[in-house]
């Protein structure tokens, strides 16, 4: 595939197409105006603040890079260019001319954006404020939901809505009916009636029933929005002084069927459809403190292998979405992996090294919720130690060579724990990845924190319960080949939709119900002909001509 064939995550402020950013007084004021003509994809065109993959993209890297770029910023205000519009929501059209896969990856990526918004307020204290001057319907008030605050100009005119099953026979598919109820705590009987209204609701009603936080004079709505904002900022915890580090372009190469980056490299195998990601441990022993941290910025490891397997996951993701099985592999020295966790744990007071730490937690989650099936392979000379062990951790299976390979000078497959399997990577049900692989008995994760600083060949992690299997290396090249060729011969609907039911045991939580049940009823819909079918609701939107539903329940 060539790259100019591929959808690109990377992008840059002096890129972007739909947002302007201005800084002020400490707070970033982010504003939404697309440019209807820069669609991603021919045959549409993006009007009323509509918006497609491309105008999440930029959001999404805004978001980031307020988070490490300006750790002076202690509000982020969303709003509109345009007059009487804030957003109209995802494109119609565009949605219309979607294939299935396309439709599901965009809704699940901007669900993670939305999540990282919520993660940047909750853990970065970069609260988001959306001041809304018009119509903000669908995505768009979705977007709004995310925010902590929401602002709603009281002119008789502006309004919130959700209209996707009244006008489109689809629900809200960015987390709106989860954020709805869980979040904002609109009861059930109101959000029922909101849901079915596609005119929404404005001013006093909006109010009342929790769908906005604060009615305001059109008139007053850009000073009180400033002034909200700027309090909100003097509020933060974010240091005011500090000075925040460039996120420069991940570097990366596509070859033909192989893309490298830094460190890692991603081998494609269209015939048995495997991704085969390997992961490149550190070379370097890890900085002393956390101001050489910041003197490293975007080079030091941790923050820019995260950057790597972020990107790498995203290309997988939307291009190449026939290759339905990634192997996670690693090579380095584990010893090295532990010492940067070390540095990790001992500076997480550190405001950037807590950014590290939450983008590394983003990203295994975005792991968590990829829909593809995960195996995990230790081997000699692999460093999946602490940080790197939640990849397999992630696996849905995995397999560690118990002894050494014939012929080959690396040393025996190791893992190793360290203080970040024990907290600062919780997965969207709250618990880590230990505790919910142990759910059944949780005096086991105590246990092993014992194991913390020592080195497990295969027979003591087999022990332990991190690894599925353990061939020897007589077996081991069968196993993991049948394994493979396994996957490949499944459904890839079944095997998505067990995948995503055994990931998630444990506590439900407002992102798992996002991710699980809201996202596999819109998966569903979005394949059904009320939906998508000739004379469905997406596709006869706009025409004037009325839908023709199938009226069974199923």
């Amino acid at each position: 595939m060539s790259e100019t064939a591929i959808i690109d995550f990377r992008t840059a402020p002096e890129r972007y197409r739909h947002w302007k950013l201005a800084l002020e007084n400490g707070v970033a004021y982010l504003t939404m105006d697309v440019n209807e003509d820069a669609g991603l994809k021919p045959g549409y065109k993006l009007k009323l603040n509509s918006y497609d993959l491309g105008v999440d993209i930029e959001l999404a890297d805004v978001v980031q890079r307020l988070r490490f770029e300006h750790p002076e910023i202690g509000a982020v205000v969303i709003r509109s260019q345009r007059d009487r519009v804030f957003c109209s929501g995802a494109n119609i059209n565009m949605l219309g001319l979607s294939t299935h896969d396309h439709k599901v990856n965009f809704c699940k990526f901007t669900n993670e954006t939305r999540l990282a918004i919520e993660d940047a307020s909750d853990q970065s204290g970069q609260r988001y404020i959306c001041s809304i001057n018009g119509i903000a319907a669908g995505g768009g008030y979705e977007l709004a939901l995310a925010c902590d605050q929401i602002l709603l100009a009281d002119d008789g005119a502006s309004a919130v809505s959700l209209p996707e099953l009244p006008l489109l026979a689809v629900l809200p598919g960015t987390g709106g009916l989860t954020r709805l109820v869980d979040k904002r705590l609109v009861r059930r009987d109101h959000a029922d009636f909101f849901c079915t209204t596609a005119e929404g609701l404005r001013g006093k009603r909006a109010q009342e029933w929790r769908l906005v936080d604060l009615l305001i004079p059109p008139s007053k709505l850009v000073e009180e929005t400033r002034k909200i904002a700027e309090e909100t900022a003097a509020r933060s915890a974010r240091p005011k002084n500090a000075k925040g580090i460039a996120l420069p372009q991940v570097e990366r190469t596509i070859d033909g069927d192989t893309i490298r980056y830094r460190r890692l490299t991603v081998e494609i195998d269209r015939e048995q459809r495997v991704a085969r990601i390997r992961i490149n441990g550190p070379t370097e022993a890890p900085p002393a403190d956390a101001d050489a941290v910041h003197a490293q910025g975007a080079a030091f490891w941790p923050l820019a292998m995260a950057r790597d397997l972020d990107d790498a996951m995203m290309h997988l993701r939307l291009n190449e979405t026939e290759i339905g099985t990634w192997v996670l592999q690693s090579q380095g020295n584990g010893a090295l992996v532990e010492a940067y966790d070390a540095l990790l744990d001992r500076e997480a007071a550190d405001w950037l090294v807590r950014e590290i730490v939450l983008y590394w937690k983003r990203t295994l989650k975005r792991l968590d919720v990829s829909s593809r099936s995960l195996i995990a392979l230790v081997e000699p000379g692999s460093c999946f130690t602490g940080t790197l062990l939640e990849i397999v951790l992630a696996a849905d299976r995995s397999y560690m060579l118990d002894g050494t390979v014939e012929g080959s000078n690396l040393p025996v497959a190791t893992l190793r724990l360290t203080p970040m399997n024990f907290g600062p990577y919780p997965m969207g049900n709250g618990l880590t990845r230990l505790a919910t692989r142990f759910l059944s008995d949780p005096k086991h994760v105590e246990a092993l924190n014992e194991e913390i600083g020592g080195t497990l060949d295969a027979e003591a992690a087999d022990k332990a319960g991190l690894v599925t299997f353990t061939p020897d290396d007589i077996d081991w090249e069968d196993e993991v080949r049948l394994a493979v060729e396994e996957r490949a011969g499944f459904s890839p609907d079944g095997l998505i939709g067990m995948e995503a039911n055994l990931r998630f045991a444990g506590p439900e939580t407002m992102e798992t119900k996002i991710f699980a049940r809201l996202s596999a009823w819109q998966n569903w819909i979005f394949q059904r002909p009320n939906a998508t079918g000739p004379e469905g609701a997406l596709k006869l939107y706009g025409t004037g001509k009325q839908s023709k539903y199938d009226r069974k329940r199923a």
